[in-house]
């Protein structure tokens, strides 16, 4: 594996209008990015190549950054689970309580 720094303002048409929606993303950012190679197995990356264009990315490093950014979501929830299931328990929930949440929300609206 081999990994590099390109800084993304600095890669060709990452700049220019009309550019691939991962490159402005970059850009907005403004993040040194680093590269990273993996190998796959020819099926592995047929299967890539086919969701890269059936679902609309633009490079297959944008479908691999969406499925890292998905499993990041997936800890970050597992993480605050168990940080509920550790916590001390709370008021029970009941008609009454989503009755004065409804409340609430309906007061702050109206101002």
């Amino acid at each position: 594996m081999s990994i590099k720094q390109v800084r993304p303002d600095k890669r060709p048409g990452c700049n220019a209008p009309g550019g691939h929606l991962g490159k402005v993303c970059h850009w907005r950012y403004k993040r040194v990015m680093s590269t990273m190679n993996i190998s796959l197995p020819d099926a592995l990356k047929a299967f890539v190549d086919q969701q890269v264009h059936s679902r609309g990315f633009g490079t297959s490093s944008e479908y691999m950054r969406e499925l890292i950014r998905k499993d990041q979501d997936i800890q970050r929830l597992k993480d605050l689970l168990l940080e509920g299931a550790q916590s001390a328990p709370g008021a029970p929930i009941d008609a009454a309580y989503f009755d004065g949440l409804r409340t609430r929300v309906n007061t702050r609206n109206a101002s």
